[in-house]
């Protein structure tokens, strides 16, 4: 107890926005299930981690933990329960589906433990509640803030709901009726119930005369006694506003806690802006309390997970199972994704890109380990602390590919059949990867289903950047998708050639020609009840070739307005061909199958694609310039033109009294419109002697010096002179994020005064990250592919719906629909939306 004592006052309490990392370690897929050791949480960070990796990258060298330990256990079924068929298509239940809360329950051991680098225990004791009295108080809030925490990845689930529902505050707040019945609330938790059924869990206190009730019936029977709203009624819904009792905590002048409205204009979750004083008047001091009971939004997180799970059952429920698919063993890294992630818990398309990511041998060399490897060791985990490691990509990437290829969190083999539940130590759930991904996208940060596609070029390029940013000479993994085309224009005019090539890109993407598509009747072969059954099967969806898609892409183009610099400027049609110039080791086909309907909403085009699985693309290799052609002369460079003046600008200026001529200097040297910039330019210069002097013809004036950067020096000198009050640098920054714009680039930087030094910092590291994603040598090699994996799309457009991925491995097709992995006897290559194809003599390297 003297080393607890001596440690107790690193321990802090763990408030509602503190990050708290108690269901999983940061660098690796360990859970409190995974075996008897558990994990250990850091009492100072919150971090979690197994408990060799406690003291990763950190400079204590002893510190204090919570360890937690986790095991389900079958709960025994009463005598009839066992073959009772659902009747109900609810969960939870008399009558419908049973959840593992129904089949298992979970016994949670917890102990505090003082380790020593790097992996030695000074002193462990058992934390409960007959030997929590024996710590220090600092130790004990310390570990019940953590254990009744809801931890990262419901905070990171919240984070996303948040996103899309904003919680309003109510109007009825400040008037809320008061009734002085003299109804005071305890402290104490054990004391509270419904007044209605007597339930000590779920309670809502209402704010106006103190009355406790449970929480709301759901639909299905399941959720509270539906007390609290009950009372609302019979008191003639005059008393709107509750709160959750055991969610009630404060952080500073800030209260936290569940609040919701009856009122029939809100019905839905409210802030209250004067709760604490509302609480108050019940005798409720928030200082101090702690929370001890989930909120209604980390129950609706936890509900979609269960939704997910009614899914997967009802469709089990309405159809007939075919035979069992798993006949052959897999190997560890399909065993091991078996265990894969809950796509309620993930964003469903990132899953499987992920998933097909991680079979390709160069990145699982990269990001992943050995089958049986050591998971707890990788070259992107060094320096990186635990309290970093849940923000960190690079490490995040590597934690979930280790744990998909190195076969650590596999089913045993002998349960590779069992129909039960997967134990939560073969689950892995990847949510950090999901929230440092996302975090900062639009889109990708919400719970919303986004294009895979879209995400694929993303995940590349954030990887890509991290990438650089941990080694600058390393080899960027996009570089295994990247490819460039030749652009050949040929001039109407004079007959002249033109070759252009485009940035690199990741993604081939093909439109679908639904002017060739036929209908293919069914196999003459077939039996007329099995061509029968498959018709109305397939209710005669049409077929395009994938030949068809090609020569789409590779036809001549018409572009009628294309300005052409070598007839100065002016415009001819061009025809465009469009060709590879390099083939790359691997190749992302996507599959334009959604388009714009009537009301310009996406819809799907029901359409089968006869793609070969292998592909021959060799007559679609750029040549280059050949022999007898004309070339269109090389674009010489030329010197900025001036800015344009602007007319209304230079007659404010001419009516203050000042010259034609220094009027219009002044408003050169600062972009051309901005008044007040070109005042303060006057002020500054109007003494000087070439002053009121005609400007330079734009043809004899001097090409502007351009420094490294791509700045003229000269627009740089003059808005210093003219603006003032910014530095060389400063202006320099600006005008290269304004694209040389002098008077955006003055915009720019008064609009950006309160924090200019952090803004330009943010543009350097920007600029720096661009530089690093500057082209590199591209790989190449012969046009010949074979299919290697492919994602498919489930429902009618990319924002709803259900992606699955399917992987060739050892000949076979396997098919990765989150928990459910097993062989694919029929997969869906017409129909997927994203294909990966490997070049052929890369296969065997």
């Amino acid at each position: 107890m003297e080393s607890i004592e001596a440690l107790a006052s690193r321990c802090r309490v763990a408030t509602p926005s503190d990050t708290v990392l108690h269901s999983e370690c940061a660098y690796t897929f360990h859970s409190p299930y995974s075996s008897e050791s558990g994990i250990v949480v850091n009492l100072n960070s919150f971090i979690g981690t197994i408990q060799e990796l406690a003291f990763s990258n950190v400079s204590e060298t002893k510190d204090v933990f919570l360890r937690i330990v986790k095991e389900r256990v079958k709960k025994e079924v009463e005598e009839g329960k066992e073959s009772e068929t659902p009747t109900k298509l609810a969960i939870g239940v008399d009558g419908g589906f049973a959840t593992d809360d129904d089949k298992y329950e979970t016994i949670s051991t917890y102990s505090v433990v003082v380790l020593e680098s790097p992996n030695k225990v000074i002193v462990e004791m058992p934390y409960n509640e007959s030997e929590k009295e024996k710590f220090p108080e600092s130790v004990v809030k310390s570990v019940e803030s953590v254990i009744h925490h809801v931890g990262l990845a419901i905070q990171q689930d919240l984070s996303a709901w948040e996103d899309n529902e904003e919680i309003p505050v109510t109007k009825y707040a400040t008037d809320l009726p008061f009734v002085d019945n003299g109804v005071t609330i305890s402290p104490d938790p054990k004391s509270w119930k419904c007044e209605k059924s007597g339930d000590t869990e779920n309670l809502w206190l209402n704010l106006s005369d103190g009355f406790i009730g449970g929480g709301r019936k759901n639909w299905d029977g399941s959720g509270g006694s539906n007390g609290a709203l009950d009372h609302f009624q019979e008191t003639g819904e005059k008393y709107p506003l509750v709160v959750k009792l055991g969610t009630i905590t404060s952080e500073g002048s800030t209260v936290h806690a569940d609040c919701y409205s009856y009122a029939k204009d809100e019905d839905g979750p409210v802030k209250i802006p004067n709760l604490q004083e509302l609480l108050a008047k019940r005798g409720i001091q928030v200082a101090g309390l702690q929370k001890t009971e989930k909120s209604t939004a980390e129950l609706e997180v936890e509900l979609n997970a269960v939704s997910s799970r009614l899914a997967h059952i009802t469709t089990v429920f309405c159809r007939v199972l075919t035979k069992k698919v798993w006949q052959h063993r897999i190997t560890h890294l399909m065993q091991s994704q078996k265990a894969g992630p809950n796509s309620s818990q993930f964003l469903d398309q990132a899953y499987k890109v992920v998933q097909v990511l991680s079979a390709l041998p160069e990145f699982q060399k990269r990001y992943g380990t050995a089958p049986n490897g050591d998971i707890t060791t990788h070259r992107f985990f060094s320096g990186v602390s635990p309290r970093n490691a849940p923000n960190d990509l690079l490490t995040q990437t590597a934690r979930l590919v280790s744990a998909l290829t190195s076969g650590k969190f596999s089913l045993p083999e002998d349960k590779l059949d069992s129909s039960e539940p997967a134990d939560p130590k073969y689950r892995l759930a990847p949510r950090m990867f999901k929230h440092i991904i996302g975090k900062d996208h639009v889109d990708f940060k919400t719970g919303q289903q986004q294009d895979a596609a879209q995400f694929l070029q993303y995940l590349l390029e954030q990887i890509d950047r991290a990438e650089m940013k941990f080694d600058c000479d390393i080899q960027k993994t996009s570089r295994l998708f990247s490819f460039q085309t030749e652009s050949r224009l040929l001039c109407s005019a004079d007959q002249k050639i033109k070759y252009a090539d485009t940035a690199p890109e990741t993604v081939w993407s093909l439109r679908v020609p639904m002017e060739r598509a036929v209908v293919i009747p069914a196999s003459e072969k077939e039996e007329p009840e099995q061509k029968r059954l498959k018709q109305e099967e397939e209710k005669s969806i049409p077929s395009v070739s994938f030949d068809a898609c090609l020569d789409g892409w590779s036809a001549e183009a018409i572009l009628d307005d294309y300005r052409w610099p070598h007839l100065g400027n002016t415009v001819h049609t061009a025809t465009q061909k469009t060709r590879f110039k390099n083939f790359p080791s691997h190749l992302w086909i996507q599959i334009q199958r959604y388009t714009l309907g009537p009301d310009w909403q996406p819809v799907k085009l029901e359409v089968k694609l006869d793609i070969p699985e292998e592909l021959d693309l060799s007559a679609y290799k750029a040549t280059g310039p050949q022999d007898g052609e004309t070339l269109v002369p090389d674009e010489v460079a030329q010197a900025p033109s001036q800015p344009e003046i602007s007319e209304a600008a230079l007659g404010q200026l001419m009516d203050m009294g000042f010259g034609m001529n220094g009027c219009k200097r002044a408003l050169m040297a600062v972009g051309g419109s901005n008044t007040e910039a070109a005042m303060n330019w006057i002020f500054e210069h109007n003494m000087d002697p070439d002053f009121n002097d005609p400007l330079p013809e734009p043809s004899t004036a001097p090409a502007p010096a351009v420094g490294g950067d791509g700045v003229d020096d000269a627009v740089v000198s003059s808005l210093v002179d003219s603006l003032g009050c910014f530095t060389f640098d400063q202006v320099r920054a600006a005008l290269k994020e304004t694209s040389g714009a002098a008077d955006r680039a003055a915009d720019w930087l008064f609009s950006h005064m309160d924090d200019l030094d952090g803004a330009i910092a943010s543009l350097q590291d920007k600029n720096a990250a661009t530089s690093a994603l500057s082209p590199v040598e591209l790989d190449d090699g012969p046009g010949k592919y074979r299919m290697v994996g492919m994602v498919s799309h489930i429902g009618k457009n990319t924002g709803s719906g259900h992606y699955v991925a399917h992987i060739k491995h050892d000949g076979k097709w396997v098919i990765f629909n989150d928990e459910k992995v097993a062989l694919s006897e029929n997969p869906p290559i017409p129909h997927a939306y994203l294909y990966l194809y490997q070049r052929m003599d890369t296969l065997d390297s």
